[in-house]
Order: structure tokens, then sequence, then C-alpha cells
């Protein structure tokens, strides 16, 4: 399907879906699924799933804020029967996630990673033993409490090709997310990690949002450093971005995600872990492994780590 064409209207009854990792981003997604009557299960963390099985889920967008009646579990045994599973674990949950979704999963599941992050489809794929079609996902949202979800911008999908993409695509369309279908995933999967690396740990250092930040002094020039470290490792992995492009679009994102608070400032707050090995440092890790350096991505990677291991030692 080329990515100008308008997935066509169903012919079968609508997929069911199970969202594995139902946090911001699968609780996002799932729930309108569930707001337009799809069938969907959200597993996620007990917390979050004892919130929403008796409340229902709070979606807050800029359009509307509801509860919303969605079945909630938090066990991966809720997906047997899906016909499609949204994977929206952290990337540092990839393997264990595959792990316990392998034997709940039918012959013809469709497998969809909604991560963070380059290389999690295929992660998951050796995991699981069959195919994962990789999505890059363009949404800001965050957890407010147990089964609270806030929407902040944006939410378009973009997936790699698949047989079953029309059929899915239609039950999304349905629910008001946008996709497309593109051969182009891996460079846009490139072109998100690079802009999660430009915010994503200085949101976290500074425990501040993606506006407030680039106010700063300072800030642009070593963004557009995190920016040039991306696009030089990317085309040594055979992935061609261009800098002028991504330096725009990281302006952009200061105006367009003002408000925006990063998933690895949300993390660092909650005493979580953080994917920051799988975004500044799969950069590093990648750089080093072409002969090259990543000094900035490096430094950001370090200082969080310091930020974990300062409120790990505090607790």
């Amino acid at each position: 399907m080329s990515e100008s064409q308008l997935p066509p209207e169903p012919t079968l009854p609508w997929p069911r879906f199970a969202v594995l990792g139902a946090g911001a981003v699968g609780g996002y997604y799932g729930g309108l699924l569930a707001r337009a009557g799809v069938p969907v299960v959200l597993i996620g963390r007990p917390a979050f799933v004892q919130a929403v099985q008796a409340q229902g889920l709070r979606l807050q967008t800029t359009t509307f804020d509801e509860r919303i009646e969605v079945r909630a579990a938090s066990d991966a045994r809720a997906a047997a029967g899906a016909d499609v599973v949204l994977v929206c674990v952290k990337s540092g949950d990839t393997e264990a996630a595959g792990v316990a979704l392998r034997p709940h999963l039918g012959p013809e599941t469709v497998v969809l990673s909604l991560q963070n992050g380059v290389d999690n489809a295929q992660r998951l794929a050796r995991v699981l033993g069959r195919p994962v079609v990789p999505v890059v996902v363009y949404v800001a949202a965050g957890v407010e409490a147990p089964g609270h979800v806030r929407h902040h911008g944006r939410g378009e999908l973009v997936l790699a090709p698949f047989a079953q993409a029309p059929w899915v695509q239609a039950a999304l369309a349905h629910a008001g997310i946008p996709t497309t279908v593109s051969q182009a995933v891996p460079q846009a999967l490139w072109t998100k990690l690079t802009i999660n690396c430009a915010y994503n740990a200085l949101s976290a250092i500074a425990a501040r949002p993606y506006g407030w930040l680039w106010a700063q002094p300072g800030v642009p020039a070593l963004l557009h450093q995190v920016v040039h470290e991306c696009v030089t490792v990317a085309a040594a992995e055979g992935i061609a971005l261009e800098t002028t492009a991504l330096q725009v679009e990281v302006e952009r994102i200061a105006t367009s995600m003002a408000t925006q608070l990063s998933s690895t400032a949300r993390d660092l707050l909650r005493g979580h872990p953080t994917e920051i090995d799988h975004l500044n440092g799969y950069v590093v890790a990648r750089a080093q492994a072409h002969g090259l350096q990543a000094p900035v991505n490096q430094a950001l990677q370090t200082l969080v780590h310091v930020l974990q291991a300062a409120r790990a030692a505090a607790d």
C-alpha cells in the first residue's frame, strides 16, 4: 500500500486488540480504540489495572476528558485470542515481555512494536520466533495517576508494511488514530531516536519541559550537536538522515510540545528504570561499534545514570 492510499472499509469485524504495557502510550491508543467500540484489553501494572477496573480509564486529551470502560488485566494471558497485539513496554522490558507473551499468541496474531529506540521489533521477534512489525509512534502522553492518561499532542503512527495492514489501519482510523504504511520506517525510527536523544535526557536532568529547555542559553547549540552525532552514527548504520531537517524539527518540537516532560524525566521522578541506554546509550554503543565517538550523547547518558544512582542512594 502506498503512503497516499487510505485504508479500505473493513470487510471483517474489527480486529481484537491487546495492549501489552498499558501506560502512557498503550493507555492512549488502547483508550481511543475502546472509546470507538473496537474490542481491546489493556495489560499493565497492577496499580494501573486496578484503577481501570474500578473506575474506567480516564483519558484526558486536548479535545475531551472522559472515563472509558475497557477491559484490563495484569497478566499476558489476557492477550490470548487477540488478532493484534500492541507491545508498548519500555525497551528494557522487551525480552521479558516477549517471553510472557509468546505462549498466548495465535498463529495469525499480528504483533506490533510501539516502542522507543530502533531495535525493539528485532529483539522482540527473536524472542517470539515470528515477525514483529516496527511502528514509529508520534505522541506526547503521560500517566498522571494510575488509570489516568493525559495526551499532550500528536498521535500518528507509521507502520512497516504487513499483510493485514488494511484491516488494522481501518480499525485505527475508526478510533481517530492517523496511520500510514511506509517502507521508510527504519529512517523514521532513527529520526525519532535522534529527537528523543536531543530532549529526553536533558529534560530528565533539568526536570523541565521542552519549551523551557529550548529557551535556555546554550541549549539549542547543544541539541544541534546531539543531532549531528546521531546523523553520523546513522550513516554508519546505512541510514541516511537530513541534518538540517532534523534541526528544524527539534526546534519545532520546542513549540509544539512545549509543556511535555520527557518519559525519561517521568521515570526518574518516579524512581523507575529509564530507557537511556536504548536512546543516547544506543547511539554511543553503535558509534563505538563503528570506531566513532558520540561525546555529547555519552555525557547525557552518564548524567542520567548519575541521577539514577543518586536517587537510589537517597532512598
